[in-house]
């Protein structure tokens, strides 16, 4: 990579998480080694356009962050106020369990950081939020915005969930056996919230980041394999269903292409094949869990030959099963749009019209969009005119800005006609 800024980006989005690990493990405090990561990246920005992007970015990085981190221990003598934030002073001492002859339960180093973020004393949402800023590097506005909250409102509850993280003195350690299926729903939730953010970023020029999709896939193939029961299973059945599709998502100019409009001939049919296999194992293994069911959503598309051949009936009911297992607002925003695809645009854009007290989607780009699609197939040129233009205004992603203006140029000329 030529150029050392795009070079750095890379590596933000590559090692955030690996670098951040490794220094936690020197510092024992998040915002300590938090601060001493961000140190490394600013100095590689200054470093690498002259000096060069190094071979290994990323031993580059662990190596500015563990110095900077142990120079902070020295000088500023944190080192016994540190301590008992995540360890307790009589296991100070005692050696790493990743240093250890016999294999931790958890040998990522990723997956070991959002473990210890997901320990049961702090709230299921601060779990995922924290991690996802700390494990993915993501600002607290693309958190806030994965939540559908205020940015304001994250960052203070990120504070309290490194601050309990304090209080409750929770370890930075590997977790035992026993401690790991407690935590796996909100790891699987993490898995989930990284995946999707990365398959429809909330911000950027891309509408995909692969970084994150991919890190995504691998942490819940991990998880799978050290958990091989019904949630894993149906998480990663759901996120393969689901990235089969990559190739088609976006034209040659980086702009969303509908699933409808998709060539799924360039469907990846390995990856349906095993996903639908996890979700076969994962209903062997116990009730369907939420991933489960969104699997079997995503299998339904995938199965079909064509769109017009899509079980719209089909799926309809698996969102009625997923709303009494997981009620949300957006559950019930696709489940509109399904019916609408059943039972045509006026159908949907009447389920969509009861949603819109909802405070969770008064900012919601996608139900904007959805509305503006359905009035475009029933050709309310002005009331579409409308319904996409603030769709745009609730858009900060670039490519599906590009969309937008596309479809809203193509309203206008049906209005003007």
């Amino acid at each position: 990579m030529s150029n050392p800024g795009d070079a750095v980006a890379a590596a933000h989005r590559a090692h955030w998480a690996g670098v951040l690990a490794a220094t936690v493990r020197i510092t024992r405090d998040l915002d300590t080694a938090e601060e001493c990561v961000q140190d490394a990246y600013a100095q590689a920005l200054r470093t690498w356009p002259s000096a060069g992007v190094p071979d290994h970015p990323a031993a580059w990085l662990r190596t500015v962050a563990g110095n900077r981190a142990r120079d902070l221990l020295r000088r500023e003598s944190v080192w016994r106020r540190a301590m008992p934030l995540l360890v307790e002073e009589a296991t100070a001492t005692a050696p790493d369990p990743q240093d250890a002859d016999e294999p931790p339960v958890v040998a990522d180093d990723t997956l070991r950081l959002i473990f210890t973020c997901c320990h049961p004393a702090l709230s299921r949402e601060a779990r995922v939020a924290l991690t996802l800023r700390l494990v993915c590097g993501l600002s607290t506005a693309e958190v806030a915005r994965a939540f559908l909250v205020q940015e304001s409102t994250m960052a203070a509850r990120i504070t309290r969930a490194k601050k309990k993280i304090a209080a409750a003195r929770i370890p930075y350690r590997v977790p035992t056996a026993e401690d790991l299926p407690e935590r796996v729903s909100a790891v699987c939730d993490v898995v989930h919230l990284v995946f999707t953010t990365g398959s429809n970023a909330p911000v950027g020029e891309t509408l995909v980041r692969e970084d994150l999709v991919g890190s995504a896939v691998g942490l819940a193939r991990t998880l799978h394999r050290l958990l091989p029961v019904a949630e894993p299973a149906g998480l990663l059945a759901l996120l393969l269903l689901i990235d089969a599709r990559r190739a088609t998502r976006t034209d040659d100019d980086g702009r969303p292409v509908l699933l409808e409009d998709q060539d799924r001939s360039w469907w990846d049919r390995e990856m349906i094949t095993e996903g639908i296999d996890l979700l076969t194992e994962s209903l062997r293994a116990g009730p369907p869990t939420p991933y489960a069911v969104q699997a079997a959503i995503a299998a339904v598309h995938a199965e079909a030959s064509a769109f017009e051949a899509t079980d719209w009936s089909e799926i309809v009911s698996l969102y009625d099963v997923l709303l009494r297992l997981w009620p949300s607002p957006v559950v019930e925003l696709n489940q509109a749009v399904a019916v609408g695809m059943r039972d045509g645009p006026k159908a949907g854009l009447a389920a969509l019209d009861r949603l819109a007290a909802e405070p969770a989607l008064a900012t919601y780009r996608y139900l904007s969009a959805a509305r503006a699609d359905f009035l475009r197939r029933l050709g309310q040129w002005p009331e579409a005119v409308t319904a996409y233009e603030e769709a745009l205004v609730l858009t900060d992603n670039e490519a599906e800005r590009a969309f937008l203006t596309g479809r809203l140029a193509e309203v206008r000329r049906g209005q003007e006609a």
